[in-house]
């Protein structure tokens, strides 16, 4: 019999690191699956699980993105004729369409690039990314009230 093909992306096992932070601090308008450019140090730490996204955010510079403030951890057993740098910069493949659109909602509407997600897809790296307009603290204290009274509600229908 043939092996039942489970789909790739979005599977917990695939997943190699979320950053929480953003849903909290940020309103999530759309989603894009880019690419990032790594050394191979790189890509042994992330099957490892060592990094961190929680203070990284997306620039565009010279018609390009890049990644900044990620942190991969490198490994003990990292080759020694190389300097691994863990807050190295890394630039981010997109298509091209995509990039100009990134490039006129960033520079005109005031949003911002932010990671969401690095997870594994089809053994290469993916980083999810999102544009996103800031939260202030009343959007934030509002939704922690939505989620409070979600959660109350539930147990008043569980209890009855």
């Amino acid at each position: 019999m043939a092996k039942s093909k489970k789909k790739q992306s979005g599977t917990p096992s695939n997943t190699i690191a979320l950053n929480r932070k953003a849903r909290h601090d940020y309103f999530i308008e759309e989603r894009y699956e880019v690419g990032l450019a790594l050394e191979g140090w790189e890509v042994k730490s992330l099957r490892a699980g060592r990094v961190q996204l929680s203070e990284s955010y997306c620039l565009l510079k010279g018609g390009e993105a890049w990644l900044f403030g990620a942190h991969i951890t490198p490994l003990n057993t990292a080759s020694t004729h190389i300097r691994p740098d863990p807050l190295r910069t890394r630039k981010l493949l997109l298509h091209s369409e995509e990039l100009r659109k990134l490039i006129g909602a960033v520079e005109r509407k005031g949003y911002a690039l932010v990671p969401l997600a690095l997870y594994w897809k089809r053994g290469r790296v993916k980083l999810e990314i999102a544009l996103a307009k800031g939260k202030h603290k009343y959007d934030k204290r509002a939704v922690e009230r939505e989620k409070e009274w979600s959660r109350q509600k539930e147990r008043l229908l569980k209890i009855r």
